[in-house]
């Protein structure tokens, strides 16, 4: 049997930094967990699900004792930001309803969407919902993933493919993809397509190349909160 691991909980506190950066006391902690998940589900459901998409990779989020700082990563910033930043203020408001808290929202731009993984995922899960050629789809997206600078990538779709009466596997891989190594930036992305014959699973695995010594997360500029290097 095959002993696999998910690629940012394999590297987490090594190479990879938390998406939830907050420290609370035990009788607070389960609520404060519970509320995170919340938080998640809303904006995904309100940025991703909801047309037009919003095209948000991540979600992280950070706490003080007076604020929740929630940090959005999308290719889309205009459509977060909303005219004159009404869309954010709606947001806004609806979090500090729901958690009770003072809340602010920054959005960080992902310039480069063949690049990250989430987001190549829901893109193939969303062209699948329309009965394009799972193998078109697959084999383009691969290669245009390659085109833009990655070092490695693996896409793999599951389900009745093509309608086909009885479920199946098909995967790409195209360069190198080390996922023992511990040094090696792979991104790991999920998504589900809802086609009108069943649900198709969708999995990405991105080698962007190795991480440097001292490399920087660009949502967590603070120093105890970055994760270190390995030598």
């Amino acid at each position: 049997m095959g002993q696999k691991t998910h690629p940012f909980g394999f590297r987490l506190g090594i190479t990879e930094t938390h998406r939830s950066r907050w420290y609370a006391p035990k009788a607070l902690y389960g609520e404060l967990l519970i509320e995170d998940q919340k938080i998640r589900k809303l904006l995904d459901q309100r940025l991703n699900r909801t047309p037009p998409n919003a095209a948000v990779s991540d979600i992280h989020i950070e706490r003080t004792r007076e604020e929740l700082k929630v940090i959005v990563k999308t290719a889309r910033p205009g459509l977060v930001i909303g005219p004159k930043g009404a869309e954010v203020e709606r947001m806004t408001e609806t979090l500090q309803y729901m958690t009770g808290r003072k809340v602010s929202i920054s959005i960080v731009e992902i310039k480069n969407p063949d690049m990250d993984a989430q987001l190549v995922a829901e893109g193939i899960a969303e062209q699948l919902t329309r009965r394009a050629s799972f193998r078109r789809i697959v084999k383009m997206r691969a290669e245009s993933c390659m085109q833009a600078g990655a070092r490695g990538v693996k896409i793999q779709i599951s389900g009745r493919l093509g309608g086909a009466e009885m479920s199946r596997r098909f995967d790409v891989r195209l360069g190198a993809l080390p996922l023992s190594t511990l040094q090696a930036n792979v991104q790991y992305g999920f998504a589900k397509a809802v086609a009108s014959y069943g649900v198709l699973g969708v999995k990405v695995w991105l080698f962007k190349g190795l991480f440097e010594e001292g490399q920087q997360d660009e949502v967590a500029p603070d120093r105890s909160m970055r994760a270190r290097g390995r030598r």
